[in-house]
């Protein structure tokens, strides 16, 4: 990031290349749409770089990076829930097609054969299960369990204590196992 404040365009790209799919990993589970987060990334690079010359290195870069996505993140949270939107484009998002919790239910309900818990599926009722989670909970697990961030850096990104995270990743897990421990017991739906 240093070279990129200097004015160097091949490390910005080095940047981009290197962070772009977690960036748009992390804002996908924050905003539930795989192209809302693709544009969102694309804004979030577009603040590094114009924040550039202003950089410090006073923590890690991503964290710095972090903290950008999440507060694009929450500004088109909020936005969004301004309008209202109706997405009439619907396309197989995953192994559970277009509607993944009407599959879901199926399944609880006994209509689709028994089958194993595959790593595709849990993956899905994992995502489904964060979404549950407040804003603020869902960026505290994403940084933590995904980026792998710890509390400090966490506190950084979200403008928070250490002591805050803690306690916001504390209660999310215990929101996580209540919505994810019927249906890891016996099938049922998360959520």
């Amino acid at each position: 990031m240093l070279e990129v404040r200097d004015g160097s365009a091949a490390a910005f790209e080095e940047l981009m290349l290197r962070y772009q799919s977690r960036l748009v990993t992390v804002l996908e589970h924050l905003v539930g749409s795989r192209d809302q987060a693709e544009d969102l990334a694309q804004e979030v690079f577009l603040r590094v770089y114009r924040a550039r010359r202003r950089y410090t290195p006073g923590a890690k870069f991503s964290t710095w990076l972090f903290t950008i996505a999440n507060n694009v993140a929450s500004n088109a949270l909020r936005s969004k829930s301004r309008r209202r939107e109706i997405n009439l484009v619907g396309r197989a998002s995953g192994p559970l097609g277009t509607e993944p919790l009407a599959q879901l239910l199926q399944a609880a309900s006994g209509q689709m054969p028994a089958r194993q818990l595959d790593k595709a599926e849990m993956r899905d009722i994992v995502r489904l299960a964060i979404l549950t989670l407040n804003e603020r909970q869902r960026m505290a697990v994403l940084l933590n369990k995904f980026e792998g961030l710890g509390y400090a850096e966490i506190a950084s990104a979200m403008n928070l204590s250490p002591k805050a995270v803690k306690s916001l990743l504390s209660r999310a897990r215990v929101s996580l196992r209540e919505v994810l421990e019927p249906y890891i017991q016996n099938g049922q739906n998360p959520g």
